[in-house]
């Protein structure tokens, strides 16, 4: 395995970052999750848009949107996968121990791993911690993936592939690493990025796709909602058959089979939409 790290490709076992690079010990970074199929991204330029806005976020400098295109291609050309998950990570750098940054500037690394096409159909677990609609970071893309970690733990030991949260408000938010749309009366509705929850570029192209509404959500829509689906940049849209101990179906509904259908054919008919 080939990476990217600060303008060369290393080898896996040369791929190192200091011990005192900001990423590390306070979590100061944003990153991105690309699906790579046969060498070929998809939404790379929505991804390096988002990257952009979750490290003016942070505060950090703009990465050189060429230099990140030149990382992603070199990995991808080096690591030839049918299915790849590619990692743009990129961090304050090297600094002080503690919450100032040094002068060193960013670090900006490039990552592939082969993976597998999800199933059509996955169970969900909610999670008692909340997500905070009004942190400094809400809606940003950063490394700081440590309550993700402990909730994706949790969806785990309980039989699911992905946990929900709500915010402060005890509306709708999202998974660790997912948006969730539900299907209320016939109508196809996503919580607001009001919520809290990450602007997902999945999820942005399915709202437009399949004509989902932002909506403001209580947490308990979930137990009413005829249907239930996440999307991610792995995920695509993939249909939520059990939430906690209740059953949704055996497959996709009508409205999230024809989400997936849109889905296919339009991200197949434009890989940059």
């Amino acid at each position: 395995m080939r990476i990217w790290i600060d303008g060369a490709l290393r080898d896996a076992d040369d791929a190192k970052v200091s011990v005192f690079d900001h990423g590390l010990t306070v979590g100061d970074g944003v990153f991105e999750t690309l699906k790579a199929e046969r060498g070929r991204t998809f939404a790379f330029t929505r991804h390096l848009e988002r990257l952009t806005r979750s490290a003016r976020g942070l505060g950090l400098p703009d990465p050189d949107p060429d230099e990140v295109r030149r990382a992603c291609t070199a990995v991808l050309e080096a690591n030839p996968v049918p299915l790849g998950r590619l990692r743009v990570t990129y961090t304050g750098g090297v600094s002080p121990l503690g919450s100032d940054r040094g002068d060193a500037g960013p670090t900006l690394i490039a990552a592939l791993a082969e993976t597998a096409r999800r199933p059509d159909t996955t169970a969900v677990a909610t999670v008692p911690w909340v997500r905070n609609e009004r942190s400094a970071v809400a809606g940003l893309k950063t490394t700081s993936y440590a309550e993700n970690v402990v909730a994706l733990a949790a969806a785990h030991r309980a039989g699911a592939s992905e946990a929900l949260f709500a915010n402060t408000l005890g509306r709708l938010c999202e998974g660790t690493g997912s948006n969730v749309f539900v299907v209320l009366d016939g109508e196809l509705h996503t919580p607001a990025t009001a919520s809290g929850c990450l602007a997902g570029i999945t999820r942005a192209l399915v709202a437009d796709w399949a004509g989902a509404k932002e909506s403001d959500l209580p947490f308990e829509v979930l137990e009413q909602a005829e249907e239930v689906f996440l999307t991610s940049s792995l995920r695509d849209v993939q249909a939520v058959v059990r939430i906690d101990g209740r059953e949704l179906g055996d497959g996709p509904g009508p409205v999230t089979a024809e989400a997936m259908r849109v889905f296919d054919a339009r991200s197949a008919d434009d890989l940059d939409p």
